[in-house]
């Protein structure tokens, strides 16, 4: 399959001023060898914009995060964060990882992982204690996670915890929260929880969301665009312009049907040649 980027539905031209935008990518481009997961991406993400990012495992979802956390330089092009270039630890970005179980011998009260999205940050350390505990609660309670604040995190249930983290990406207050593949083994309330979580979050406070994520109907009702990784190539735009079967047809040169059913989306005949794997889809997307 050829490497060749299509032409976004409705990114934004290159050089196009977006005079609230977050996150910008310039013909940005990525490549591990010879091998190129993306390249020329141009993408603007306004404040209070929800964007997710869909694909097979393998197609740069992951590293995209990655160098937008400044963990990964780009190959090609140009990346910002709230007009500066990407670092380590920047506090304009809130990051909630992988769903993953703490070890429920961890020692770490929900409070305690929480005040760890404070340190090394602005409001970090020097923030006097009282001022430090109430940024905490306030995380705690914007997330519905308050009553438990002080129960060891290792003995929450899987959506629990991923409340927990939301409100330790969240505590500094950042423009920018990025969610890498956070529906990860959970079941579908809590899915649809988290998901609703992240977007009152947007909606009070105009925080920009990159979202990455295998289970696309949880956020169907919140996601503003889409940004579908392929193969080397990529589509964007709304979910009508992206999802459908002419355009998904097209981005992986075969045929695809997409199915729209009781307000749940079906995909199937994505193929499994090359290097993607995509057995790692949630029951609540179909590929066959």
């Amino acid at each position: 399959m050829s490497s060749t980027p299509f032409v976004p539905l409705s990114a934004t031209a290159p050089g196009e001023l977006v005079t609230d935008s977050v996150l910008r990518l310039t013909d940005a481009a990525l490549a591990y060898g010879s091998r190129t997961l993306w390249s020329g991406l141009d993408l603007d993400i306004a404040a209070g914009e929800f964007v997710a990012v869909l694909g097979a495992n393998g197609s740069g979802k992951t590293s995209l995060i990655r160098v937008i956390l400044g963990l990964q330089p780009l190959t090609a092009g140009r990346l910002e964060v709230s007009g500066r270039p990407p670092r380590r630890g920047s506090d304009d970005i809130g990051y909630v990882p992988q769903q993953r179980r703490a070890d429920p011998l961890t020692p770490l009260r929900a409070r305690d992982v929480v005040g760890q999205g404070l340190d090394g940050h602005r409001w970090g350390i020097g923030l006097p204690s009282k001022a430090r505990r109430r940024r905490v609660l306030a995380a705690l309670q914007s997330v519905g996670a308050e009553a438990y604040a002080d129960m060891p995190i290792g003995l929450l249930s899987g959506g629990e915890q991923q409340r927990v983290r939301i409100a330790q990406a969240l505590v500094a207050d950042p423009p920018l929260l990025l969610c890498d593949e956070p529906l990860l083994s959970l079941d579908l309330p809590s899915q649809r929880t988290v998901t609703a979580l992240v977007d009152r979050r947007r909606r009070e406070r105009d925080t920009a969301v990159l979202f990455v994520t295998h289970e696309v109907n949880p956020v169907l009702p919140y996601v503003d665009r889409v940004l579908y990784l392929a193969g080397g190539r990529f589509r964007i735009g709304t979910v009508d312009e992206v999802l459908n079967s002419a355009t998904l047809s097209e981005l992986f040169g075969a045929p695809i049907e997409v199915v729209r059913s009781h307000g749940r989306i079906l995909v199937a005949g994505i193929p499994e040649a090359g290097d993607h794997d995509h057995h790692d889809h949630s029951d609540d997307v179909v590929v066959v």
